[in-house]
């Protein structure tokens, strides 16, 4: 005798479409570093961008697993970037580098953002105050085919670009400014009071002798802002809050906890746990 196959009610095919679709994970990533100016800049846009309602994830490069995970969709993608970064881990659509709000809702779209125009390079050094006349006219020279190599930057390149008698006939300083105390890197961590307040004196001695260059900060303030900066990187090495978490910080926090949440919620669903 074959059995009664009883076809699912209204209401249970509703129960077994909701149990099925599952909230998949957001594909759009921004990963980010500590110390880099560009990020500063791009992470309220990316704030901005998640109180509207988009869905980006926020990570930080400093933990192993998301360098892991930027270094697998590197090779995945072929593509090389520092930070910003921004990549949908789905299509490969990225942005490398920081770009206005209306970019990256361009980029959410899933619009192709091209790579802007690139410097051919940095211009040639400018000589120091009281170069010779033969050696001005020599830079003069290079850095006109500076500009002219440049041609292909876009009008805010070229608005901001001095011209070279501009620069030569502008406060020039006499000598570079001392090496700053705190190399790149978690080597930064390690540099002691000591070696900075003598890098300080010897700046103070470069500003005197640089006196007739116009905006110079006080040099207490910078070995200040210096001595701030590597407790801050103490702080990070050692896992211990630096006591002044902002608001980025937080929704950063925030995202990667509502993402741990909806992949547990994903599994959840895929075990049939209720």
């Amino acid at each position: 005798m074959n059995e009664e196959v009883k076809e699912p009610t209204v209401e249970e095919a509703a129960v077994v479409d909701e149990t099925t679709e599952e909230e998949e994970l957001s594909p759009w990533y921004y990963f980010f570093s500590q110390g880099c100016g560009w990020c500063k800049k791009s992470t309220p846009v990316v704030n901005e961008l998640n109180d509207s309602g988009h869905d980006i994830l926020i990570l930080d490069l400093a933990e192993p697993d998301n360098q892991a995970l930027a270094n697998e969709l590197k090779g995945e993608y072929k593509v090389q970037c520092g930070t910003p970064w921004f990549i949908n881990a789905d299509t490969g659509k990225q942005i490398c580098g920081f770009r206005d709000k209306d970019v990256l809702e361009k980029w959410l779209d899933g619009e192709d953002i091209p790579a802007p125009p690139k410097a051919t390079g940095p211009p040639p050094k400018l000589p120091f105050q009281g170069a010779t006349g033969k050696e001005e006219t020599a830079w003069k020279k290079e850095y006109n085919q500076w500009l002219e190599d440049n041609s292909h930057m876009p009008d805010a390149f070229q608005k901001q670009t001095k011209s070279a008698s501009e620069l030569i006939d502008g406060p020039r300083p006499k000598s570079d400014p001392p090496k700053p105390p705190m190399p790149m890197g978690p080597e930064g961590a390690n540099v002691t009071n000591e070696v900075i307040d003598k890098w300080g004196e010897d700046m103070k001695l470069w500003q005197k002798e640089n006196d007739h260059l116009p905006n110079m900060q006080p040099v207490d303030r910078i070995i200040q802002s210096v001595k701030q900066r590597r407790d801050q990187m103490k702080n990070q090495q050692s896992g211990a809050p630096s006591g002044n978490m902002n608001n980025p910080q937080i929704k950063t926090l925030t995202t990667k906890v509502q993402s741990l949440e909806k992949k547990m919620d994903k599994l959840m669903n895929h075990l049939g746990i209720r």
